[in-house]
């Protein structure tokens, strides 16, 4: 009975909701950067792409973080992972306080990012463990945990940056990483059981072969897959406050539509993953990035505040969903045990895409004086995605996963 009832359980939705909660803190590392670029801009008299170059190594930290950190989750476990995390981000934190330069604080985003890089990835394969059912809702509530630190944490601190500076900031978020993290870590200890765990690693065979791709061929495919769509992610998300500074807007109307927009990704992410749980992964990700592209297109024409309000939010329902497909898709077809390295590596791609792309976006606008063609790069970029994940989509047919007896699941 205790094998039947250890996933999709009682425990398993308690496991959720702590995780959701240290991926809300552990995750503001990552949105600091952008409501603090343009003071950093400012402060250290850098152009736009030199300014997005500390955004751009905390994201590149962070990729390598998802799949470094991924690989220790397999073996040490999460608890582990996450505080050794916790000490990582409080001392890239307080590098960054200290900074004199703009390269000393891009190295401490790296550092940053690299811990900061616990709260994804690794948090969702470890979720991932606890859910079969219901594992898209699942999956997708945990990468919420990233929008959500995004939608609060820039308008908490946009206060904190107006009255006091953005080193207050950054102060102020190592001392809520230090007290929340660790002790949240602790209530993590519990593992599944070894039958749950042969019984995923079944249901990712019978998938893997059904899709007709070798596990090398198909993980550099959805590698290069999420690269393209992340390219076109970034450009909203790293540079909407920078924007509005050149609007005339201002950057704490900036840091709102950013929070508009990762809270409607919020909102993306928890109906995709309820796709996710009837349609599969791929499907799931391919309307995402579909809307994603759409999106993109209707920022062209805005230029006003009331559209770019409107246009921020359209563009955080539309791709949300887009990133927790891709660790959907990696349960369903590679190996469960390998859980952590598997959805850390694509994740890791998602993440380089993100960092190339905003950091393109802003020699863009460096070289062309606006964002037009900075949006046009992203739709190219988002183009290709599409059409990878057509072709998957046309050569595979994904199978339910198995319960942990070994049955498919009924539907409900």
């Amino acid at each position: 009975m205790k094998e039947q009832t250890e996933t999709d359980g009682r425990y398993a939705w308690f496991r959720l909701v702590v995780t959701l909660l240290v991926a809300v803190i552990a995750n503001a590392g990552m949105w600091a950067i952008v409501v603090i670029m343009p003071a950093v801009e400012a402060e250290f008299d850098l152009s736009r792409a030199e300014a997005s170059l500390p955004y751009t190594l905390n994201m590149i930290g962070f990729a390598l973080g998802n799949f470094g950190i991924g690989r220790a989750l397999d073996r040490f476990g999460v608890t582990l992972s996450l505080i050794l995390a916790a000490l990582g981000i409080v001392g890239g934190l307080i590098f960054a306080v200290l900074s004199t330069s703009a390269l000393m604080l891009s190295f401490s985003q790296l550092i940053i990012g690299f811990a900061s890089a616990v709260g994804f990835g690794p948090l969702i394969a470890d979720i991932s463990h606890w859910f079969i059912r219901r594992r898209g809702i699942a999956v997708a509530l945990v990468a919420s945990g990233n929008y959500l630190s995004g939608a609060i944490w820039p308008m908490v601190l946009a206060g904190v940056l107006a009255n006091d500076g953005w080193r207050a900031v950054y102060t102020v978020m190592a001392v809520v990483t230090f007290a929340g993290m660790i002790p949240l870590a602790f209530l993590l200890r519990r593992e599944t059981s070894e039958t749950t765990r042969d019984a995923a690693h079944l249901a990712s065979t019978l998938n893997a072969q059904s899709a007709g791709l070798p596990p090398r061929t198909l993980a550099y495919l959805l590698a290069f897959a999420g690269i393209a769509c992340c390219v076109a992610m970034s450009m909203p998300q790293v540079h909407i406050v920078s924007l509005c500074v050149d609007l005339g807007f201002g950057p704490a109307v900036g840091a709102e539509m950013l929070s508009l927009m990762l809270l409607g990704g919020v909102g993306s992410r928890i109906v995709s993953g309820l796709l996710a749980d009837h349609l599969g992964g791929v499907r799931t990700l391919l309307i995402g990035s579909t809307l994603q592209c759409l999106a993109l297109f209707l920022y062209l024409p805005a230029g006003g505040l009331v559209s770019l309000y409107v246009v921020s939010l359209v563009f955080g329902l539309s791709q949300g969903g887009i990133v927790p497909s891709y660790a959907i898709i990696v349960r369903e077809y590679m190996p469960a045990r390998e859980a952590g390295a598997r959805v850390g590596s694509v994740i890791m791609a998602t993440i380089l895409g993100m960092a190339l792309g905003g950091w393109v976006s802003g020699q863009i606008y460096d070289v062309t004086g606006s964002y037009e063609w900075a949006f046009i790069n992203g739709i190219i970029w988002n183009g290709v995605n599409i059409a990878i994940m057509l072709w998957l989509l046309l050569r595979s047919k994904p199978r339910a996963p198995l319960t942990p007896s070994g049955r498919v699941p009924r539907p409900t």
